[in-house]
């Protein structure tokens, strides 16, 4: 049984306990159901990744037999088909797949909780993720507030715009560039990150109204596509009449791009204050054309996390800390006019 086939077979399953009425399985009810034996787990969630019982079978040092008895065995423990045989094919189904998503955490969640504890030497490490934005301009300048509360602790930090692999990444807590919609991790508000719509001085005597906005080039981040069509919105413009747009990966290009003339830029309230007094760039609409926004529409920074790091002393006394700080006094407060 070589190849694994996939093959969309409807809408996924909701994680609610399977019930048979028959057999000597594990089906009961959800509270008082017994696991399967873990080997039977671990083969299946080999055969899962690779897609096939012999290369399931390679990693896991067995014969392809083995592993087939292992499957069977979690089959009849389960009292569930977990794969469809066609000859040499066989094909996961619907109960394999949703079964191979909680076996995927669990195993993750493992090997975590052994690489935690085999590194006595690190103990007091903790493993940081910030925005490269949020690193530069708020954090690292505090950064020894937090060391003076906890002076045993060995902070490193990684700067990447994405939000990172928790596991793979082997980080613990990340500050996040976003809107707060991570589901999987728990994730609290630090400071809002309020933009100003800013362009060139060159740029300006186009743009008379927020209608001009439709036929202008907008500047935006890859990870943030919906945040113009969200501003545009709030000044009355239709987001599916905008003509052009470029793509960014970073907040720094976006802004050289703005200040290059390229087009309109959604710029930080801190970045926008210097360019503006420095006459690089121009707010066309004025500082307050986004007043009124709703909050939910506003970017922020968050500190995300999974809530099981939270046990960890140094990770919890960092997230204690960094949520006692006053991040948003660092906002400027001097409004500028629009652009004549």
């Amino acid at each position: 049984m070589d190849a694994l086939r996939w093959r969309a077979r409807g809408p996924s399953l909701a994680p609610a306990a399977v019930h048979r009425s028959g057999g000597q399985g594990l089906a009961m009810r959800s509270d008082t159901v017994r696991l399967p034996p873990l080997n039977a787990l671990r083969v299946f969630h080999a055969v899962m990744r690779h897609g096939s019982f012999r290369s399931a079978a390679d990693e896991l040092l067995v014969s392809p037999q083995a592993v087939g008895q292992q499957i069977k065995l979690l089959e009849d423990t389960l009292a569930v088909p977990l794969f469809d045989r066609r000859g040499r094919a066989i094909e996961p189904t619907e109960e394999a797949i949703l079964l191979s998503h909680y076996v995927q955490s669990g195993f993750d969640e493992f090997r975590e909780g052994v690489r935690r504890i085999c590194k006595v030497g690190h103990r007091n490490r903790i493993n940081l993720n910030a925005s490269p934005y949020f690193a530069t301009r708020y954090l690292v300048d505090r950064l020894d507030r937090f060391r003076d509360r906890l002076p045993g602790a060995d902070i490193r930090l990684k700067t990447m715009v994405e939000l990172p692999d928790f596991s793979a990444d082997e980080v613990d807590a990340a500050i996040q560039w976003g809107f707060g919609q991570w589901r999987d991790y728990e994730s609290t508000l630090l400071v809002q990150d309020p933009k100003v719509i800013c362009c060139s001085p060159a740029r300006a005597s186009a743009l008379r109204s927020p209608q001009d906005l439709r036929t202008a080039p907008l500047l935006h981040l890859v990870l943030a596509t919906n945040l113009w069509p969200r501003v545009l919105r709030h000044l009355g413009v239709d987001p599916g009449e905008v003509q052009k747009e470029i793509q960014f990966h970073d907040a720094a290009s976006m802004r050289r791009a703005t200040l290059s003339g390229l087009g309109i830029g959604l710029i930080s309230v801190l970045d926008a204050q210097e360019d503006l007094k420095a006459g690089r760039l121009v707010a066309p609409f004025g500082l307050d054309a986004m007043a009124g926004m709703d909050p939910a529409d506003v970017p922020g920074f968050y500190l995300v996390l999974p809530r099981s790091n939270r046990r960890l002393k140094s990770v919890a006394a960092f997230c204690e800390w960094i949520l006692s700080e006053d991040w948003s006094r660092m906002e400027p407060d001097a409004p500028f006019p629009a652009a004549t």
